[in-house]
C-alpha cells in the first residue's frame, strides 16, 4: 500500500442521500453506488475486487474496527462512526450501518453498508474519544496490542458513562 496523501480537505453530501457499499466475507468490494464514486474520488472498476480499507484514514482507530468487524463476523449489525479518505487526500464522515449478508438458503456471504453523513454534534462527542483512542494506539509498539489496548480504553469509557456501545451510539 502506498503511502496516504492527506490534504486536510473536508468533503461532506448531501444529508438525504446514502453511500452504499456491499463487500464479501473477507472484507473486498463486490459493489459501490455512484456517490460512494463520487465522494471517495474513485471509478467503480477501481473500487470492485479490492478491499474496503482502500478508504481507510490514518486518523481512524483501529480499535472501532476490531469492535465492527467482531459484530459483523458475529452475525451482528453495528453502526460506527468513520472518517473515511478519498483517493485524493480529502476526508469525509459518515454514520455507517453495516450488517452481514445471507443468501438465499441463509448462508452468510457478505456485508452491506449504508452510510449517512452524521450529525455535527455527534462528531463533537466522537472526535476526543477516537483522538484517545489513536493515542493509545500509538504508544504501543505491537499493533495487536494496540488495538486491544484501544479497545480496553472504549470499554472503560462506556463503563464510566454507564452505557453499552449501541446506547451511546444512538444516544449522541
Amino acid at each position: 500500500m502506498t503511502a496516504q496523501i492527506i490534504s486536510g480537505v473536508e468533503r461532506t453530501f448531501d444529508s438525504n442521500r446514502i453511500i452504499v457499499s456491499k463487500t464479501d466475507l473477507k472484507g473486498k468490494i463486490t459493489y459501490v453506488n455512484r456517490l460512494f464514486c463520487t465522494i471517495a474520488d474513485y471509478c467503480e472498476d477501481d473500487l470492485i475486487g479490492c478491499p474496503h480499507n482502500i478508504i481507510r484514514h490514518q486518523s481512524m482507530p483501529r480499535g472501532v474496527f476490531e469492535l465492527l468487524w467482531s459484530r459483523l463476523k458475529n452475525k451482528k449489525e453495528i453502526f460506527a462512526y468513520v472518517v473515511n479518505s478519498t483517493k485524493g487526500g480529502d476526508y469525509y464522515w459518515v454514520l455507517a450501518h453495516v450488517t452481514p449478508s445471507f443468501d438465499q438458503a441463509g448462508q452468510h456471504v457478505g456485508y452491506h453498508s449504508n452510510r449517512r453523513v452524521p450529525r455535527s454534534s455527534a462528531l463533537d462527542v466522537i472526535k476526543p474519544i477516537y483522538e484517545e483512542m489513536l493515542r493509545i494506539e500509538a504508544q504501543v509498539e505491537r499493533r495487536k496490542d494496540a488495538i486491544q489496548a484501544s479497545c480496553q480504553f472504549l470499554e472503560g469509557w462506556l463503563k464510566e458513562k454507564g452505557v453499552n456501545y449501541d446506547e451511546f451510539i444512538f444516544s449522541i
